[in-house]
């Protein structure tokens, strides 16, 4: 028998019966349901993806024992924070990324931000950054570790905890647990190998405590209000907007400019970007934005 799998709250074996269910073919109606729940509830734009959308919904639903796309959208639309809600998230959500993914992005915000950041906010040594598309972890690590590098032994002194959110149930249970097989963590910075990651076993490392413990892990909707204590100074909101349609971009960053400390830096993706004539924030370099002091 093949190994069990996990979905949400929801486990099967693939030699079940319910893993050999066949769900009947999508149809228009059905596609368009799920297209306009996923804007309305997410805010991500499916309505040219119906390919994508079948391809990756076709081989799981059925596994649920749902007959129908009509049947499993009428349990979602009841509970969509159920075990098929998070399955629909997880599956129509792009989790890609690695580790110093737009390394340029990086190297700036540790050369060029945080010495900035570091006179300003010296006093309490409070330095709040929320990365807010976590995925499985690799990129809010990314950060902590850089964190760890710049401050050195004065890193005690600080409070440098990353606030990392996203909403795939699945992706950040990956991130929490911070394994990864090792073939990820090639080109890596000298002595990062070493220094933050421990051998699981001949396949897999994982991220060490200390650096585990700088981040929280939480799901967050991007399109629900954000309840933070306090504002961010750095805001990592890369290749999130690129699944958005304008006016929910122009909605994201409004609310980003009013969780955000002045003078702080906001990062998006590389191929997104923002109309500088509609927003608050100031243009900096390619995807790195800033709000006025």
């Amino acid at each position: 028998m093949m190994e069990d799998k996990q979905f949400g709250d929801i486990y099967f074996d693939e030699d079940s019966i319910l893993c050999r269910h066949k769900i009947s073919p999508m149809t228009e109606p059905e596609f368009q349901r799920i297209v306009e729940f996923m804007q309305r509830m997410y805010g991500i734009e499916l309505k040219d993806k119906r390919t994508i959308v079948k391809g990756r919904l076709d081989n799981h639903v059925g596994k649920l024992g749902h007959k129908s796309y009509s049947e499993i959208m009428d349990v979602v639309e009841r509970n969509p924070g159920g075990p098929e809600g998070n399955l629909l998230v997880d599956l129509l959500t792009t989790n890609y990324t690695y580790f110093l993914r737009e390394f340029d992005h990086f190297e700036y915000w540790k050369n060029k931000v945080l010495p900035e950041l570091e006179v300003r906010v010296g006093r309490s040594k409070d330095l709040r950054v929320w990365c807010g598309a976590a995925s499985t972890g690799e990129e809010p690590y990314t950060i902590a570790m850089i964190l760890s590098d710049y401050f050195g032994l004065d890193n005690i002194e600080w409070d440098t905890g990353i606030l990392a959110t996203d909403i795939s149930v699945h992706a950040l249970e990956i991130a929490v647990n911070g394994i990864y097989p090792k073939e990820k963590l090639t080109g890596l910075p000298y002595g990062w190998r070493d220094r933050y990651y421990r051998n699981v076993d001949a396949q897999n490392a994982q991220v060490i405590q200390p650096i585990r413990d700088k981040v929280t892990f939480s799901k967050l909707n991007l399109m629900e209000a954000f309840n933070f204590r306090k504002k961010m100074h750095t805001i990592f909101m890369r290749n999130v907007m690129i699944y958005f349609d304008s006016m929910t971009r122009m909605n994201l960053l409004d609310r980003l400019y009013d969780v955000m400390e002045p003078g702080g830096y906001l990062f998006i993706g590389m191929t997104e970007n923002i109309d500088k004539k509609k927003t608050g924030f100031e243009y900096v370099r390619p995807a790195v934005y800033r709000k006025p002091l």
